[in-house]
């Protein structure tokens, strides 16, 4: 390169896009084939999204372990693609319907996949060319897509042998469950806060007397449900009565009181109302103590009780309905405020019920008792290894996964229907076909489930699915087990076991051998990044910087609490009074990267980012005067026992940098690495010998 190629000041937008495009034709980031198998899998963002700043945090370590690996000979992959994201696609696409007026049920199911492909095809691409803009070294043309059919047959493949091996099973559970979205939703879905209400005591009338117990209850509208009532078996308070009941208040129904640990002698009277097809806890006291389960809701949170006068009532105002009922017969003792947390959808904010219904679940413990001694016995390690304990405690205690979906987007269950209600798990229609024929003696009729996978299934099988599995491909046997997973705290439970199981249980090996867990990206007063508090920050308008007006507007659309628009706007507008400045990709990357210290969440502050910009300035000029002071000269050519003190002073400072920089990254240090490079570029090599070099030129 000449200085004619090389501009006076370093501009980044006339460098960045076209050089990331140059590299991607010439191949460079796809495996070499030579050399010891290195391989990371991207986690799969959805579909539907566009970078956010923790996307961009997490890419960068893994860009830059991908890169050194690559530089030191291995045969590096970094395997890129997507999640179908179904929920939050089918979303999507239903909003569009609904701008026409028009609900899914309108198209049909056919019609309605085949208008989420045309979407994918149209808008689907977003997060991948933000990915490139990032700089990332992903082989995109080894791009995968979670509803791939190649992936989606290793999915029926894991299922019909989980199913086969009795792993899976068809039962009635308690589910989270979604009002709006009419479908079972997963712990990670739902998002609970602490919100202001009230706690209700009523009087529960004994059968064997006058008197009465006081039950504390901040969900009234489910007393229709009850099965019993619930005492410590050592609250003195109530010895007398176990086993005794009490009329259940508006129905005649006549409940027991039992002994049970799990009740809390100071909450509220110490009398707990047993409800158990609507509260999970109360679900296990029912099973301790053979309660039957009374299911009072529809899929809508209406009450479902053709006899009650409650009956076809939204849950909320058969609340209020059934308080005024109480304090009408005397059964209300007293009212009291209440903070208490929550529970709601992530996708529609509505109050998800725990509800009974028919579900698709694996068993956990068989897979999981594998996964936990892989931790133990060092073949998956955890950095920081602080991790490894809340790995333990949630698989140690792991219950079994509700994997079914009451949607049209995904992985549809491979199980087909006859007319009595028999079901036949197969990996075709073809085989299903077949196996209801042998149970028959004849041909018969048969529909597929209409359920479909929860998409963490499909995400489970990820690090050895997209290499190729269950076929044997060259892939598969150079690159699996891949060598490290780089991921947030937040889906250890939800992704990275899940990945443990499926991958000890269908290839033989741990899926990684490194687990990397990263912080949280926070903003500069620690607060975490999100839509309503409008202090998010998109990684690309660091890049390419975002004038105010663009950015207002940007922060105040598509709230989910439209009135925050106001103080969102205000605090924008005192942050950031000219906008945001362009800083380019290098330098946003040498920022993350300095954050990177292990497990902490991270600060982003703009004044680290202003620094680097200014680092990579310095980096271009001192590229600038070495080129200058070079043409027509070949550098290398001087032999070492020929260079005088300063050059080999610097020298022996690079290969001393060189090593350091090796180790931290051989121990995910990427922190001490920046710290490393910046402080030899900037406070030796540029401070010092360039300003020596210099002196020697003008002489």
């Amino acid at each position: 390169m000449t200085t004619t190629e090389l501009a006076k000041s370093f501009e980044p937008h006339a460098l960045e896009q076209s050089i990331y495009a140059s590299w991607e034709r010439s191949g460079y980031f796809e495996p070499s084939g030579i050399g010891d198998g290195y391989c990371i899998v991207i986690p799969p963002p959805n579909v539907t999204g566009s970078l956010h700043m923790g996307h961009a945090f997490q890419d960068t370590i893994m860009d830059a372990l991908a890169r050194y690996h690559r530089m030191q000979g291995r045969n590096t992959l970094w395997q890129p693609g997507t999640d179908h994201a179904g929920i939050a696609t089918q979303m999507v696409v239903e909003r569009q319907l609904e701008r026409d007026g028009l609900t899914r049920h309108d198209l049909g199911r056919e019609a309605f996949i085949e208008r989420i492909w045309q979407w994918k095809k149209e808008s689907g691409g977003t997060i991948s060319r933000q990915l490139r803009r990032m700089g990332a070294s992903l082989a995109w043309s080894r791009e995968r897509f979670t509803m791939d059919e190649d992936l989606s047959s290793a999915v029926r493949e894991v299922f019909v042998r989980l199913y086969e091996e009795d792993l899976i099973y068809r039962g009635k559970r308690l589910v989270n469950w979604d009002p709006i979205l009419h479908t079972a939703v997963s712990d990670l879905e739902v998002v609970s806060e602490e919100e202001s209400g009230h706690l209700w005591h009523i009087r529960y009338p004994l059968m064997s007397s006058d008197g009465h117990v006081v039950v504390a209850t901040t969900r009234p509208e489910t007393l229709l449900g009850d099965a019993a009532v619930a005492v410590h078996p050592e609250d003195p308070r109530y010895h007398a009565l176990i086993g005794q009941a009490v009329e259940l208040p508006l129905t005649g129904r006549e409940i027991p009181i039992v002994a049970d640990d799990y009740v809390d002698r100071e909450f509220g009277t110490g009398c707990l109302k047993i409800t158990p097809a609507h509260d999970f806890n109360d679900y296990e006291v029912g099973q301790r103590h053979g309660l039957p389960l009374i299911n009072v809701l529809d899929h809508s949170a209406a009450i479902d009780l053709p006899t009650s006068p409650y009956h076809g009532l939204d849950r909320y105002v058969a609340r209020e309905k059934i308080v005024s009922d109480l304090e009408t017969q005397g059964l209300i003792e007293k009212i009291d405020e209440h903070r208490m947390m929550v529970p709601r959808g992530d996708r529609s904010n509505a109050v998800v019920e725990p509800y009974l219904t028919d579900q698709w679940f694996v068993r956990a413990a068989p897979l999981a008792a594998p996964a936990i001694r892989a931790v133990e016995d060092g073949r998956i390690r955890f950095v920081p290894d602080n991790w490894q304990r809340t790995y333990f405690e949630w698989m140690r205690n792991i219950q079994d996964w509700c994997i079914s979906r009451q949607i049209w987007w995904g992985h549809r269950i491979p199980a087909w229907y006859d007319q009595d209600g028999n079901f036949f798990v197969a990996r075709t229609e073809e085989e299903a076909t077949a196996q209801a024929r042998a149970h028959h003696g004849h041909d018969t009729t048969l529909h597929q489930d209409e359920d479909v996978l929860d998409t963490w299934f499909s995400s489970a099988l990820w690090p050895f699915s997209t290499l190729g599995w269950p076929e044997q491909t060259p892939t598969l046997k150079a690159l699996y087990p891949t060598n490290v997973l780089v991921t947030g705290f937040d889906i250890i439970f939800f992704w990275v076991a899940r990945m443990i199981m499926f991958g000890i249980k269908f290839t033989g090996e741990v899926p990684f051998h490194d687990v990397y867990v990263h912080g949280l990206v926070r903003d500069a007063a620690g607060q975490k990044m999100s839509k309503s508090k409008g202090n998010v920050l998109d990684p690309l308008d660091l890049i390419d910087g975002i004038g105010l007006e663009e950015l207002v507007k940007t922060r105040t659309s598509g709230l989910m609490q439209p009135q925050m628009a106001q103080q969102i706007e205000k605090t924008t507008r005192r942050q950031f009074p000219d906008g945001i400045a362009s800083y380019g990709t290098d330098a946003l990357r040498f920022t993350f990267a300095s954050l990177a210290t292990q497990g902490r969440d991270i600060r982003f502050d703009f004044g680290r980012i202003e620094g680097f910009r200014n680092f990579c300035n310095k980096l271009w000029n001192a590229t600038r005067f070495v080129i200058i002071n070079t043409e027509g000269h070949d550098p290398g050519a001087q032999r070492a026992t020929d260079l005088d003190s300063p050059e080999r002073w610097i020298l022996a400072r690079l290969n001393s940098v060189t090593g350091e920089v090796i180790a931290s990254t051989e121990q995910y240090r990427l922190d001490l690495v920046c710290q490393t490079l910046h402080s030899f570029v900037w406070d030796e090599y540029c401070s010092w010998y360039l300003e020596i070099a210099k002196i020697r030129l003008a002489n």
